[in-house]
């Protein structure tokens, strides 16, 4: 049985979710004459990205944008079909999060021959031309998480990293950064990656695999929030959903900081997790997009919104958004600071 891993508000707004292929138009508030972009949703089967889905039009109707939106299901070959329809609804700019960063070059020359500036949210190409990158450093998520796990394991022991998907930047950026990490800052910890392709129950069967082989696993870090369920359900059954006190405790962190992992930090059956921002990834793909449009340029340095702008390589930027980490204690950990489950800054205690 495929194991289930939405909320109810995320199953709520998955029935919202526009279906791949199919453009809709979403009053914006700009009114005739408004500035028509299209956002393509990457996947709607996660509380983060349905949680992305719903702030879209919000910020859009504050800045005066029409949108047209499609939602290309983690598939590619989906996104080039969609991004047909927008150029067809002769759109003026393009936001994409594409989840295999390295085939969606051919569509991102596309766009560019025709003119079309385009955004990039929470993923970054591999090859090809964007007008901005909107995304929080993922490195640092992969290094908060070890620091984290490695002080609470003392430096011994064994951890469990469900990875998610080594053709996206965002897979082996986390995998990379926690297993340099992990080597240099507690090199008596032992680390199992499993590759899970962000698949809920590939995650979850590997995982059970892994406790069942490796006893001494005493840390689990989920690259996102998609393992969440899986992750505790697991944990249950194998009598290591413990509290934080108790000998038998696994220590979990996860990545995104829905609300449900901000519950579970609270309740103590997860650990921590790390904050992607979904809020603001929607305000500022808009706001880059419009900003493409009326055609300023962004050099690298500190933003007015509190990030940073850096050139990846040559010609392409990137706002790198802020992302904490969040603790039950707000402690520091391995010289990074961290911020309560309860703190009011977070988007996930707004939603659910």
């Amino acid at each position: 049985m495929k194991l289930r891993h939405l909320t109810v508000r995320a199953a709520a707004l998955l029935a919202l979710a526009p279906l791949a292929g199919c453009a809709s138009t979403t009053s914006a508030g700009g009114g005739a004459g408004a500035q028509v972009v299209g956002v393509d949703y990457p996947r709607s089967d996660t509380d983060f990205w349905n949680s992305y889905i719903q702030y879209t039009p919000q910020y859009a109707k504050q800045l005066g944008l029409s949108l047209k939106t499609t939602n290309s299901q983690n598939d590619v070959a989906k996104l080039a079909a969609n991004v047909q329809t927008f150029v067809a609804e002769d759109v003026k700019g393009v936001a994409m999060a594409p989840q295999d960063t390295a085939a969606i070059a051919p569509t991102l020359a596309q766009l560019n021959a025709k003119k079309i500036p385009v955004v990039t949210v929470d993923t970054r190409p591999d090859t090809g031309d964007v007008y901005m990158v909107v995304r929080a450093d993922n490195r640092a998520y992969g290094q908060k998480a070890c620091e984290f796990l490695g002080t609470k394991l003392g430096g011994k022991g064994s951890v469990v990293m469900l990875e998610g998907d080594l053709a996206s930047i965002n897979g082996r950026d986390r995998t990379e950064a926690f297993n340099a990490c992990m080597k240099q800052n507690f090199p008596s910890v032992t680390v199992y990656g499993e590759a899970t392709n962000w698949d809920a129950a590939t995650a979850a069967q590997k995982l059970q695999t892994d406790l069942t082989a490796h006893p001494d696993v005493k840390g689990v870090y989920m690259q996102s929030s998609f393992a969440l369920a899986g992750t505790l359900q697991v944990l249950q059954q194998k009598g290591l959903l413990a509290g934080p006190k108790d000998p038998k405790h696994v220590f979990v962190v996860s990545n995104d900081g829905i609300p449900e992992e901000l519950k579970d930090i609270a309740a103590g059956k997860i650990d921590a997790t790390v904050s992607q921002p979904a809020d603001l990834y929607a305000k500022y793909a808009l706001y880059y997009l419009q900003s493409a449009i009326a055609g300023k340029v962004f050099k690298p340095g500190p933003t007015d919104h509190g990030s940073q702008i850096v050139q990846v390589r040559p010609g392409l930027l990137e706002d790198q958004l802020s992302a904490p980490l969040v603790t039950a204690d707000g402690g520091t950990y391995g010289g990074i600071t961290s911020l309560t489950s309860t703190d009011s800054s977070l988007w996930g205690n707004h939603l659910g």
